[in-house]
């Protein structure tokens, strides 16, 4: 309030005392009438000072007030802030063992541990169920915040375990890879181990000797498809060996032809010189017949 409207506020003041005064003696009113006519007339506000300088001091009640006035959930209980700690611990170490597997990709024969135990820790912030002191680490954990920091990173890391198909070479309670996935493993070795065996030497020999293992390993890779038990982890390490051993099973063909080719050269080579002998006798037999 300005200084000029302060001035005109206590000129109105002594006006209405002034005018109270004069029917109080016109009347002769008692005390008490006297006072009730008193409360009805309006109090001094304080001054508010707009300053840059002078700012008024905030009382401490109010400031109480306000910190009262936040919600108490935002202070998560030992007991979730204890989980989310944990949480932490497995993300990272299910995180450190991806980044190895990625190539060759060995994602689900070698993090499928990290990712039961990160599930479970999940599961038990995620549950409905009370923890100690009937507290649920649901709300506070995974819808406390905006982003839903929690909730997203390990919907991250779910999609890319669904996307590269674990479950189907990991057995039910994550305990070990499935036999089929086993057994695909030992053909594999066994056929890449042939092909080792036999790659310096006579390629003839690595078609004759590693046909039957490569042929095993195709049939098996087959049913698993059908059946829908395969995942990242095979499809990705059939790719080179069926291209390498597609290129073996074709080397007799590519011999058996550039032979044939070969031996069809020299023939022509051969047939050259008797057709020049033939030519020059017959050209000798004229000259002494004339």
């Amino acid at each position: 309030m300005s200084l000029s409207k302060n001035c005109s506020f206590f000129v109105l003041l002594v006006i209405n005392i002034c005018s109270l005064l004069s029917v109080v003696g016109a009347q002769n009113l008692g005390a008490s009438d006297l006072a009730n006519k008193l409360r009805q007339i309006p109090t001094l506000s304080p001054v508010v000072v707009n300053s840059p300088v002078f700012k008024p001091a905030l009382d401490s009640s109010l400031s109480l007030s306000l910190l009262s006035s936040f919600p108490e959930d935002l202070e998560i209980s030992e007991y979730c802030s204890e989980l989310l700690h944990i949480f932490g611990q497995r993300y990272e170490a299910y995180a450190k063992c991806l980044v190895p597997a990625a190539r060759p990709v060995k994602v689900c024969q070698n993090c499928f541990s990290s990712y039961s135990s990160l599930g479970d820790i999940y599961k038990n912030i995620s549950s409905d169920q009370m923890g100690p002191g009937n507290v649920s680490c649901k709300d506070s954990l995974l819808r406390s915040d905006r982003l839903m920091l929690v909730y997203m990173l390990y919907i991250n890391l779910e999609h890319l375990w669904m996307d590269s198909g674990c479950k189907n070479c990991i057995t039910e309670g994550y305990q070990s890879l499935t036999n089929d996935t086993l057994y695909f493993m030992a053909n594999l070795n066994q056929t890449l181990t042939c092909f080792e065996k036999y790659k310096e030497g006579n390629h003839t020999e690595l078609c004759k000797n590693c046909k039957s293992t490569y042929k095993g390993l195709n049939e098996l890779y087959s049913r698993m498809e059908k059946n829908q038990t395969l995942c990242i982890d095979i499809e990705d390490e059939t790719v080179p060996v069926i291209a390498v051993s597609s290129f073996m099973l074709f080397l007799p063909i590519i011999f058996y032809l550039s032979s044939f080719l070969h031996s069809e050269q020299k023939k022509r080579k051969l047939i050259h010189p008797k057709r020049a002998r033939s030519y020059t006798s017959l050209m000798n037999i004229q000259d002494k017949l004339s």
